[in-house]
């Protein structure tokens, strides 16, 4: 969650928790090669993961938001997926919420994880913590 609306989560690397998946070292773990199914590549030093829905109208200013901060901070990539097209990802990383934005290190590990429309200034203090 994002200040106003909540703050940005660690997130918990208990054993069930844990969403580490195919990385540069081609390791994969508890999400299943969740990213590798998307078809879409990475950031070089982090990505910013969107579930949106359709008629969810913090989505799209969610959108524009991150896509506006992957333009500004080099190696950092911005993927949008349709919740309700990816079910599969919807309940394997237990997104309950739209938009819900997961930040990705270089290697694919959720390093934040937030739910509810951010402001620009938190999404570049939660990639200091990514890259």
């Amino acid at each position: 969650m994002f200040p106003g609306r909540g703050t940005l989560q660690d997130v918990d690397t208990g054993p069930r928790r844990e969403r580490r998946v195919r990385g540069h070292e081609g390791e994969v773990s508890a999400a299943g090669g969740a990213w590798a199914d998307l078809g879409v590549p990475l950031g070089e030093r982090a990505t910013l993961v969107q579930f949106s829905t359709a008629f969810c109208a913090p989505c799209r200013a969610t959108r524009r938001v991150l896509g506006e901060v992957a333009a500004l901070v080099p190696g950092v990539a911005h993927v949008e997926i349709d919740a309700e097209a990816r079910l599969d990802l919807v309940r394997r990383l237990d997104v309950v919420k739209t938009p819900t934005v997961l930040v990705l290190d270089a290697a694919g590990r959720i390093v934040r994880r937030a739910t509810g429309q951010p402001r620009k200034a938190d999404v570049i203090a939660a990639l200091g913590e990514a890259v």
